[in-house]
């Protein structure tokens, strides 16, 4: 074989050609064959560029067809500076490219100059190899025309792993009512995609990168990108979550808690705040609210007043020292009751049911026995007409009779055994009570006892928790397995086992979310993302994190 008179020197783009893969995008590429003269000026006619085809590991390509050629010839000696020309290229049969001069005659090949082939849109060939190109350069020499040849081998790699997808965002990360989603992502053709998102999923259509709900999401929301590829079935995953300014929850399970400043209904806009001492009931225009249930299982009560569902019924208040009884008006009460069964009764004093009636004070001294109008009355036992009575006790006419004594602090009413006896009155109008205990009439009726740190309700007969009947309570603290809206389908929370936290049906809005511990992290929600600070020797360091938290696992 005649040495070529020309040097042959091939590059392609990309560095290394991949080989293609059935079933993905074709791969494709550009090579650079660039012809040189080292040595004396070459007068050249023309140049075959004859490309290996097929499918084999020495085939560059299956077709040259998809190939775009063209040409240039620099001219680097006869001028200041270099000039290119245009050089024809036209392909031969089904494998061979053909170089010409531009005027289509012989011309001199200076040294210092050089030309350039490039060849467009390879597809290249399925079988990892070595290629070989074979060049046949025909030229003129003092002994007339010379055909030679030269190989130019170019490399195809075995095809790399498809990259996987990257940057699956939303276009907004705090979605408010009525504003409507679309999903973005990065990643090569050769996938299939697939969107998982709470109750479906969603096929994308080949070349899309985006996808929109056709029903934007009530509730912060985990949408799953899936990317699989077709000839291995290897998959991506790979995730981005939604927020919601204003979520509608079906249902929350928390098993650690839930920290947030307020919670609002959804057509209703009565709100309860978390306070630093409790809760606050709000009504729809800001102000203080009513707590309406039918039912309220409580270990105590704190509040200032109760009253009846009218502005004019008695209103019960709580002083320091005791209880009031009062009317609508703010004027003393009547407490109306069969029976109060009381360790002591501290009162002003006690009269009949008509203000005519006879009426009993307590001054300093003893016991004042007085007529309605004031002046001295009588106390009827057998017969007893007294202008005072000191004594220790005071006991029915048999030794089982009660007995009631008269301690430093007040009267104790006892069983003719020395154990606590029962006050049997139709009335008592007082204003301090101070009991152990309060039961209705019935040994099965509820009963009321008072602990240091509260009030107790109990059932009849036993220590089974009983029921509070009202209408409204002021509180700063309830402890409860269980609270409910009133009304068939209303929402309502569970207070689960110890440690699991609280189960609630219906919505929660939520501005910020903390750990259960002050050092532990928190997290709020702002129109930027969510600002997540955290605890760290001691300093609290804060990042903004834009979207979501992208998460690349197996399958």
């Amino acid at each position: 074989m005649t040495l070529t008179a020309l040097t042959y020197t091939i590059l392609t783009d990309p560095t290394s050609l991949e080989a293609s893969v059935d079933g993905r995008s074709p791969s494709t590429g550009t090579a650079y064959l660039v012809v040189t003269n080292t040595r004396q000026t070459v007068p050249w006619l023309r140049i075959e560029v004859k490309v290996p085809v097929g499918d084999g590991a020495g085939h560059l390509t299956r077709d040259i067809s998809t190939i775009k050629p063209r040409g240039e010839y620099t001219d680097t000696q006869s001028g200041p500076q270099a000039a290119t020309q245009p050089v024809i290229v036209q392909p031969q049969g089904t494998d061979v490219f053909q170089v010409t001069t531009q005027s289509g005659r012989l011309e001199g090949f200076a040294p210092g100059d050089y030309m350039v082939l490039t060849l467009e849109n390879v597809t290249v060939a399925p079988t990892a190899g070595l290629a070989v190109l074979t060049v046949t350069e025909t030229t003129k020499t003092s002994r007339g025309w010379q055909t030679s040849h030269a190989a130019v081998p170019v490399v195809k790699a075995a095809p790399k792993e498809i990259p996987a997808p990257r940057d699956f965002r939303p276009d907004k990360a705090l979605l408010d009512a009525g504003e409507s989603l679309r999903l973005s992502w990065d990643g090569s053709n050769d996938f299939s995609y697939e969107i998982r998102f709470p109750g479906g999923h969603a096929a994308i259509p080949g070349g899309t990168r985006t996808w929109s709900p056709a029903e934007a999401p009530k509730r912060a929301t985990t949408y799953i990108l899936v990317a699989t590829d077709p000839t291995t079935q290897k998959q991506h995953f790979l995730t981005t979550t939604v927020q919601v300014r204003y979520p509608v929850l079906e249902t929350l399970t928390a098993t650690t808690g839930i920290d947030t400043p307020w919670v609002q209904g959804t057509a209703d806009k009565g709100r309860v705040t978390f306070t630093g001492t409790g809760v606050g009931i709000f009504n729809n225009s800001g102000g203080q609210g009513t707590v309406t249930a039918d039912r309220a299982d409580l270990n105590g009560v704190n509040t200032e007043w109760v009253q009846g569902r009218s502005t004019d019924d008695g209103k019960v208040t709580f002083p320091k020292d005791g209880l009031d009884v009062r009317q609508g008006s703010g004027a003393w009460g009547t407490v109306h009751a069969d029976r109060a069964d009381l360790n002591g009764v501290n009162t002003e004093w006690v009269q009949g049911r008509s203000t005519d009636d006879g009426k009993v004070t307590f001054p300093k001294d003893g016991l004042d026995v007085r007529q309605g109008s004031g002046a001295w009355g009588t106390v009827h036992a057998d017969r007893a007409d007294l202008n005072g009575v000191n004594t220790e006790w005071v006991q029915g006419r048999s030794t089982d009779d009660g007995k009631v004594t008269f301690p430093k602090d007040g009267l104790d009413v006892r069983q003719g055994s020395g154990a606590w006896g029962t006050v049997h009155a139709d009335k008592a109008d007082l204003n301090g009570i101070n009991t152990e205990w309060v039961q209705g009439r019935s040994a099965d009726d509820g009963w009321i006892s008072f602990p240091k740190e509260g009030l107790n309700v109990r059932k009849g007969a036993g220590q089974t928790w009983g029921t509070v009947f009202a209408d409204k309570a002021d509180v700063n603290s309830v402890i409860t397995s269980q609270v409910q809206g009133s009304g068939e389908g209303k929402g309502y929370i569970q207070f689960l086992e110890q440690d699991k936290g609280v189960r609630i049906f219906g919505g929660v809005s939520a501005g910020w979310i903390r750990g259960l511990n002050d050092d532990e992290a928190w997290i709020r929600f702002n129109e930027k993302g969510i600002w997540v600070l955290k605890n760290q020797n001691g300093k609290r360091e804060s990042a903004n994190v834009g979207c979501a938290t992208v998460n690349d696992r197996p399958a």
